[in-house]
């Protein structure tokens, strides 16, 4: 009975006081990450800073890889970034930069000098469309130990800091091939991001890299959705999928979206351009190939028609490859033929043996999504004036951006439009890589001329501000007079987010920093 009375006692206590029962615990609720969304109309060509030559790759770039220089969010200075520090020797020969000891890769690899000096190598090497950029400045890169790069350049270079702030000098994860392109390599470089999964025009999603040495990026996750076109683009932000639309939204849905009370439109500075690739590579047998046949096509070409009409005026007509507004530019096309000067454009064709009768036939080439879906109308548009002659005749043609780059790359197209997003604030950038022999060969080589070569050399070396922008003058003028590329527009890009998006940070680099945006 003892014990009976002992049970119940010990049954009753656990019944009321449940202290004896195991304790409930709640369910963690799990930690919201949080997320931005883009659209873009855009594609990644290259995840490989070797072969990659395009503004919207080179943006994902500088998300998940960084150079020894970087441009100041929101300004056009430079400022050491991976390097701590820099010394220039040698009266401008030979640039000395003193690494960070804190550099490390997205899976804790350690950065080093020598994986830079491997980088540049490797850029060299493979000797891709932006190799340029480091091939014509560069005699020889070398790690003098762990934590210092020393670069002696083939002759002083009054810009090269800028040029070590681009792509091709970021230093890779030595997972990247050694020889050869690695298109669809996620393993990145030092930077605030490091790439979490990637579907090729699908979905690029970004997430913290964990060794990154500099501040922590704002937002968690960054989602990157890939669309077809800007009518789905705009849908997408008007639905709320996605909370930034950027590149590129047409002129009438910018218009449109600015009336939208949950939106904002952002515009950014103009430093990009348009122009049309006149073929003139001599083992073609293009009619581009004479230079009175470009002088006709620059004639008759009427910009103010095509930034009202294709654009409704959100852009300005150009007349030089060097931007307004940037130092050494003047209006040589202008000066030159006018605007839409059809007479002008008779008689120069007429000179070159044409006729009404014999006409030039020409096969102009675009892209239907790179650029936005108002490049069809830009194509309609200049086919109309340049048939205002009576003496061309053009036949649209057009491909999606990867075949569309393919084909210039080999030299495959007569006439083709394309668009220019600086790589390093300086006028070299809109004459070097178009103009000088070699430096084009991702156009397939449409122009080659001694002459201009050694002006651009010049103009690159010359050290006073002044005696470059005298350089720069002859450089636009004989580009007027050769017409190998023929300025069309000079462009506002514009942003569209949801209101509460904060850290849209955009200046004349037109770098887009994922790693500044956060919600208010």
């Amino acid at each position: 009975m003892k014990k009976l009375a002992i049970l119940f006692v010990v049954a009753a206590l656990i019944v009321f006081s449940g202290c004896a029962q195991p304790e409930k615990k709640a369910t963690p609720t799990p930690k919201e990450v949080k997320s931005i969304t883009i659209g873009v109309t855009d594609k990644v060509t290259d995840l490989d800073p070797a072969n990659a030559y395009d503004f919207y790759t080179w943006e994902v770039l500088q998300n998940v890889m960084g150079g020894l220089m970087r441009y100041k969010p929101g300004t056009t200075d430079l400022e050491p970034y991976l390097a701590e520090s820099y010394e220039i020797q040698d009266n401008g020969k030979v640039y000395v930069f003193h690494l960070r000891k804190d550099l490390k890769f997205a899976d804790g690899t350690p950065c080093k000098a020598q994986d830079v000096v491997r980088s540049i190598n490797r850029v060299m090497k493979i000797s891709g469309d932006p190799s340029w950029l480091v091939t014509d400045f560069v005699e020889k890169v070398e790690a003098v130990d762990d934590y210092t790069v020393k670069f002696t350049l083939k002759k002083p270079i009054s810009y090269f800091l800028a040029l070590v702030a681009t792509p091709p000098y970021f230093p890779v994860h030595p997972n990247y091939k050694a020889n050869e392109i690695d298109a669809d390599q996620t393993a990145g470089g030092v930077g605030p991001y490091k790439i979490a999964k990637w579907v090729r025009d699908q979905e690029l999603i970004l997430e913290p890299n964990p060794y990154f040495f500099g501040e922590k990026p704002k937002t968690e996750k960054i989602v990157v959705r890939f669309y077809q076109d800007a009518t789905t683009l705009r849908l997408a932000i008007e639905k709320g999928e996605i909370d930034i639309a950027w590149r590129t939204l047409a002129p009438v849905d910018i218009k449109s979206l600015k009336q939208n009370a949950n939106l904002k439109v952002i515009e950014v500075p103009g430093a990009f351009i348009r122009y049309l690739v006149l073929n003139g590579n001599e083992s073609t047998n293009y009619p581009t190939k004479n230079k009175l046949v470009r002088q006709a096509i620059a004639a008759a070409i009427d910009r103010n028609d095509i930034a009202q009409r294709v654009y409704l005026g959100s852009v300005e007509p150009l007349y030089s490859l060097i931007p307004k507004g940037m130092w050494g530019h003047i209006d040589v096309f202008k000066t030159k033929y006018g605007d839409g000067n059809i007479e002008l454009a008779k008689q120069l064709l007429s000179k070159a043996g044409y006729s009404e009768t014999n006409k030039v036939k020409i096969e102009l080439w675009w892209t239907p999504t790179h650029y936005g879906d108002t490049e069809k109308d830009l194509a309609q548009v200049l086919k109309e004036q340049l048939e205002k002659t009576g003496m061309i005749e053009v036949e649209l043609k057009s491909a999606e951006w990867a075949t569309y780059v393919d084909y210039a790359r080999k030299s495959a197209m007569i006439a083709s439009l394309f668009g220019w997003y600086p790589d390093y604030i300086d006028p070299d950038d809109y004459t070097t890589p178009f103009l000088k022999t070699g430096a084009n060969r991702w156009l397939g080589y449409p122009y080659s001329d001694a002459e201009m070569d050694k002006l651009l050399e010049k103009a690159a070396t010359a050290t006073d501000i002044n005696e470059r922008a005298e350089y720069y003058k002859k450089v636009q003028e004989k580009l007027g007079e050769d017409a190998p590329i023929i300025p069309l527009i000079q462009g506002k890009l514009f942003v569209v987010a949801k209101k509460n998006i904060g850290g849209i940070v955009l200046d004349p680099t037109m770098i887009f920093r994922y790693y500044l945006l956060y919600w208010q």
